[in-house]
């Protein structure tokens, strides 16, 4: 008899009153029941999403919820410290606040931070098919006072209340192995190691990394690939993101469709060394299409000053439809190493587990932050709702290439949802409207 990870996969559709069940990955537990773990937290979908009435909801449905789930978000609230929020809209104007063990909603303004929002950005943050980031990432967010950080505090609040979740506190997520002692965080699998092993820390950790997957040789001639595509790719071409470096030169970053580009990517995609990844949990993962693009290739170079290339702590799901789309599995193809010196990925162990901010990093969260140095032909696998970002290189470029598996869609889904499609389109403009903290700037 196999023990494995069962996570939590509660039921919400519809407008928020309508949820009934808790949705804390905090609380997974022990099963004998299954053979595989499971990470579909999915709990939304695209069917049927009612406009919100505004004036209603803060008047109402707001105060509503907040005085009968206030519980799951005030600690961590308060260990976010989170101050008083204002919202503005068209229909009026009410301030969030934290106090006498409650969430508080008042008519007026009086926050420490503002944000102005229309109905349909209202609608869709509530039914997280926009977050903060994607009115970031779009370049409309309007706040009058505070910042983008305070907006993401009161959005893991809102959520909390919304989802029935509880908003993350430290202490929250531990890290335990199959005989119950400490995991180790840098561990390293093969890829023919026990599933259940790998299930089980995937499903603990919110990562792998997998050593040797594929031959030196097998990269080398991706990487002559990437070189021989670089000159198909323009700026603007829809296919494609640019970034400026300190010299001056504006270089591809991100090679999109790069299975139709190199013919040693597209016989990888159909490898079993990766295909068998899919079937780590029990939800039916399937490879990723999203209109022909299959699998990215991606060149970090060095000393970005200008664009995206490097990016900061996020989830793939902090543009939104976390609840409708995670997890999925995230899969990179090292085509060349990678470590502290040449833009490694970093993960935070757990954080698909925990609501907490899709974007940037918190210390208060007490989540370890855990480099994974690769070598040529090394895979790593995350959740789409665990935090990471790349290191800038500082010594030595890196190449990589990531494809997803994706949860297959459920009865009565929508293919296409439009949210999807708004939500690509914010992200592929993305490098093009906001700017990563120049690579000599950073830590």
């Amino acid at each position: 008899m196999t023990e494995t990870l069962q996570l939590c996969v509660p039921t919400f559709t519809g407008v928020p009153s309508d949820a009934t069940s808790p949705m804390s990955c905090a609380d997974d537990t022990l099963s004998l029941a299954w053979p595989v773990m499971t990470i579909d937290f999915r709990t939304r979908d695209d069917v049927d999403v009612e406009t919100i009435d505004v004036a209603d909801f803060f008047g109402s449905q707001l105060p509503r919820l907040a005085a009968e789930r206030s519980a799951l978000a005030v600690p961590g609230a308060r260990e976010l410290g989170v101050r008083p929020f204002t919202i503005e809209t068209t229909a009026g104007t009410w301030t969030l606040s934290v106090n006498d063990d409650g969430v508080r909603v008042h008519p007026g303004g009086a926050g420490h931070a503002a944000v102005r929002l229309d109905a349909d950005e209202i609608t869709d943050i509530v039914h997280d098919r926009r977050t903060p980031m994607t009115l970031l990432a779009a370049a409309t967010l309007d706040m009058s006072s505070g910042n983008i950080n305070d907006f993401l505090d009161w959005w893991v609040v809102l959520r909390s209340l919304l989802d029935l979740r509880a908003v993350h506190t430290a202490g929250d997520v531990t890290f335990t192995d199959r005989d119950g002692g400490p995991l180790d965080l840098q561990r390293s699998f093969r890829v023919d190691d026990e599933p259940a092993e790998l299930a089980y820390y995937l499903g603990e950790a919110g990562y792998l990394h997998l050593t040797e997957v594929f031959t030196t040789d097998e990269m080398a001639q991706v990487s002559a690939d990437i070189d021989a595509a670089l000159p198909r790719y323009d700026d603007g071409d829809g296919r494609s993101w640019w970034a400026t470096t300190a010299d001056g030169e504006a270089r591809a970053v991100r090679l999109q469709r790069f299975q139709e580009e190199s013919l040693a990517t597209a016989t990888l995609l159909q490898d079993n060394r990766l295909l068998r990844l899919a079937s780590l949990s029990g939800d039916g993962h399937v490879p990723r299409d999203q209109g022909g693009n299959k699998i990215e290739a991606l060149v970090k170079p060095i000393g970005v000053v200008k664009g995206i290339s490097d990016l900061p702590w996020h989830k793939d799901c902090s543009l939104g439809r976390h609840s409708s789309r995670c997890c999925s599995l995230t899969v990179g193809i090292s085509v060349t190493g990678a470590d502290e010196r040449s833009g490694q990925l970093g993960v935070v162990a757990g954080s698909h587990r925990a609501l907490v901010q899709p974007a940037f990093f918190r210390g208060s969260w007490k989540l370890p932050t855990v480099p994974l140095p690769t070598r040529a032909g090394d895979v790593t696998v995350h959740c789409s709702c665990t935090l990471h970002m790349s290191y800038a290189p500082v010594e030595r470029e890196r190449r990589v290439m990531y494809t997803d598996f994706v949860l297959p869609p459920r009865a009565g889904d929508d293919p296409a949802p439009s949210s999807a499609g708004a939500i690509d389109r914010v992200r592929e403009r993305a490098y093009k409207v906001v700017s990563q903290v120049p690579s000599a700037a950073r830590p």
